[in-house]
């Protein structure tokens, strides 16, 4: 049994805790919003990145990301193909000179119909993207870290895996599952020093809500649901992402941490 003597030993410095200089991270979804913000907080806190795109061409992001000395590799992937799926993670590996520390499963799509008007393809297409494509990249990063015998793992949910909300039906569906495959791998992986966790966004001023802001009643009746009283932005998940990125969080796996103004809460 491990000592309290020994478990203090492997204690370091509070700041330390926070830095990933070494590290290596890949990110899908990376390109703008709330992964971008993303990419940002893991390049401050010295990591490198490999982006994958589905446009190859689409450098914004990488390109404000070396501005500040980082490197960053780009890949190419349409999370809708599942070829491009099961292969980005090795392709991530090859690039990143054979070592990737940390995946952040971020691209995810929306569709907005009423439930009657969903159609199968509707469906399939957000199912596919949001968990099958998210599954596979967990499923070939499992296999390269676990006889690595560390790894951070953080998947992106929502605050639709606890409520269902409305004309989502294929969304909420998918991110419900998103939650509980992250706490499927946490009780599978743990034991190799693999932490898998995932962050629920609330209410985000991002691209995928951009119809819901234009409108000023639903956005008005976003904000009064919120005990912060406004929206959130993707820099709010600058420390949320690195506190799960980094060692500061190596006893915490399987937790869905939301992120969400107190939304929930209420």
């Amino acid at each position: 049994m491990e000592t309290l003597a020994a478990a203090e030993s492997l204690q370091v410095p509070a700041p330390q805790l926070f830095s990933l200089k070494g590290k290596h991270a890949f990110i899908t979804g990376g390109s703008r919003g709330i992964g971008a913000a993303m990419a940002h907080a893991l390049v401050d806190a010295g990591a490198s990145i490999c982006l994958a795109n589905r446009s190859a061409s689409d450098t914004a992001t990488a390109d404000a990301l070396r501005a500040k000395g980082a490197r960053v590799e780009i890949l190419e992937c349409d999370l809708a193909n599942m070829e491009d799926a099961k292969s980005i993670f090795q392709k991530a590996v090859d690039v990143m000179d054979g070592k990737i520390d940390i995946v952040v499963n971020c691209g995810g799509i929306l569709k907005r119909k009423e439930a009657v008007s969903v159609t199968e393809e509707d469906w399939d297409s957000v199912i596919d993207v949001n968990l099958k494509a998210l599954f596979l990249i967990c499923q070939a990063a499992g296999r390269y870290m676990i006889p690595r015998m560390s790894g951070k793992i953080v998947n992106v949910a929502s605050l639709n895996s606890f409520i269902g909300g409305e004309t989502v039906a294929s969304y909420s569906s998918s991110k419900g599952a998103v939650a509980q495959l992250t706490k499927a791998l946490s009780n599978e992986w743990s034991k190799y020093n693999i932490q898998v966790n995932a962050i629920a966004p609330g209410n985000i001023a991002t691209d995928i809500n951009t119809d819901l802001r234009a409108d000023p009643q639903q956005y008005a009746a976003r904000v009064a649901r919120v005990p912060a009283g406004r929206w959130g932005y993707p820099a709010d998940f600058a420390g949320p992402i690195l506190f799960l990125c980094s060692d500061a969080s190596q006893y915490v796996t399987g937790s869905v941490l939301v992120v969400d103004g107190g939304f929930l809460g209420r």
